[in-house]
């Protein structure tokens, strides 16, 4: 009697699919009533904003990105108008080993031979005007580095930072020069009529051409406007890399508390 109850194997299986079966649409059903639940609380308590942007990645030592680049263009703010006063000051490129504006190498014959012919004199004027003409143009530098400074998209700010003692003046050359020589030229233009520098140069050019007429030589014409363009942007360049460095090395360089949470860190 009792074998006349007992289930065969196949009929079991059938059975145990059913109930599977069955399981699995109660969680589904389970899933669609709380989602439904979820979107009609969500209604009833006005508009849900997912956030579409989330914060700034946190770098190590607690520092986002975004505070990272404002820490690297505070840096090279500072010290680009510091290196303007500096600049700028009587004698700030003439007498700084570092940015001081030599003879044009293209024109170095010319020097030459003056300083042979007892005319060193017009050389050494002509070579003061040249840095007399980057100190004078240097008084408005700045606001044209503080525009390319913040106008400036920073792509790989950490690696910037955790670059040498002046990785962000690198970057900062690498790409603004075009710009800044366009916007400093006229600047230079007009610091060279200040000085005069035209006035030292045209007896250096009447004198040298009068001598080649006898040893013979070519004779030499520079552009005296690119030439101190070019040298006066790279001078302030080196100087922004020291102030950069300065604070990169030295706390009480660090006179922001930006500066002091980048460099700090």
């Amino acid at each position: 009697m009792i074998n006349n109850f007992r289930l065969k194997p196949h009929i079991l299986f059938q059975q145990y699919r059913l109930l599977t079966l069955k399981i699995s649409k109660m969680k589904k059903y389970t899933s669609l009533f709380l989602f439904s639940a979820l979107v009609l609380y969500v209604s009833s308590c006005g508009q849900f904003n997912f956030p579409m942007e989330f914060p700034s990645t946190t770098s190590e030592g607690g520092l986002t990105t975004a505070e990272i680049v404002q820490g690297l263009k505070e840096a090279l703010t500072i010290g680009a108008n510091n290196s303007a006063q500096s600049a700028s000051k009587t004698d700030g490129f003439f007498k700084n080993s570092l940015i001081f504006i030599p003879f044009p190498p293209e024109a170095i014959k010319a020097k030459n031979t003056l300083e042979s012919a007892g005319l060193g004199n017009l050389v050494d004027d002509f070579v003061l005007s040249l840095n007399r003409a980057a100190e004078d143009a240097s008084k408005k530098a700045f606001p044209i580095f503080k525009n390319a400074i913040t106008g400036m998209t920073i792509s790989d700010a950490m690696g910037i930072l955790k670059g040498n003692e002046n990785a962000a003046t690198e970057y900062l050359r690498s790409k603004t020069s075009t710009q800044l020589k366009s916007e400093f030229t006229p600047v230079v233009k007009q610091s060279i009529n200040n000085v005069k520098v035209t006035s030292y140069w045209n007896p250096i050019v009447t004198n040298y051409n009068r001598l080649i007429l006898i040893t013979g030589g070519e004779q030499v014409n520079p552009n005296l406007e690119e030439y101190i363009t070019d040298r006066a942007i790279d001078g302030l360049f080196k100087l922004i890399a020291k102030e950069e460095a300065l604070i990169r090395k030295d706390p009480a360089a660090r006179v922001t508390e930006i500066l002091k949470k980048v460099f700090g860190s």
